[in-house]
């Protein structure tokens, strides 16, 4: 079922989506748009959710992309079935998606503190997230675990640094609340 989609997706593709998606996708590389986001915040006084935000970025990179993709070893579609990518080929192995992962994880968490803008972040985070199947580097598994880690990832950052770190944080490294006042 995942190779029809994958299959239908190829053959949906057009000119104009096909730079919509490299655009989209690239949004998530490295965690670019999340990162950036962050320090946005951090620079506008929102320092608290900033570090919170980059919490889970770090959770879910260590989580994802140190273990459980190298644990797991699944291949990417793109290196079972030649096809023509629209973007650079992976390296990396495929299950879960890094790029869903680490979306869904600043996104939720953006959301913890802002609905808005956690909305609209979201919405991004979706876009990245199907990016990932339309590029033919993702089966829509990887994706879908992907995303729900890193909501997991979201939610569980949220609890540590609530419960313990913020305080921490707070008494012994004022610094980092201070810097930019």
């Amino acid at each position: 079922m995942e190779k029809k989609f994958l299959t239908f997706l190829l053959n949906i593709r057009t000119k104009r989506l096909n730079s919509y998606m490299v655009a989209i996708t690239h949004l998530g590389t490295g965690g670019a748009i999340w990162l950036i986001t962050t320090f946005v915040l951090y620079y506008l006084g929102y320092r608290v959710y900033a570090i919170n935000i980059f919490l889970a970025l770090i959770v879910n990179a260590i989580l994802c992309n140190l273990i459980l993709k190298n644990l797991l070893k699944r291949d990417r579609p793109s290196w079972i079935n030649r096809v023509e990518l629209l973007i650079k080929n992976p390296k990396d192995f495929s299950f879960p998606s890094g790029h869903a992962s680490s979306s869904f994880a600043a996104a939720v968490t953006i959301s913890f503190y802002f609905k808005g803008l956690g909305v609209f972040f979201l919405v991004i985070a979706f876009l990245i997230a199907f990016s990932r199947i339309y590029h033919f580097v993702h089966y829509p598994s990887d994706v879908i675990i992907g995303a729900i880690l890193g909501i997991a990832v979201a939610f569980l950052t949220k609890s540590i640094y609530d419960e313990f770190l913020l305080d921490y944080l707070q008494k012994n490294m004022g610094f980092l609340f201070a810097f930019i006042s």
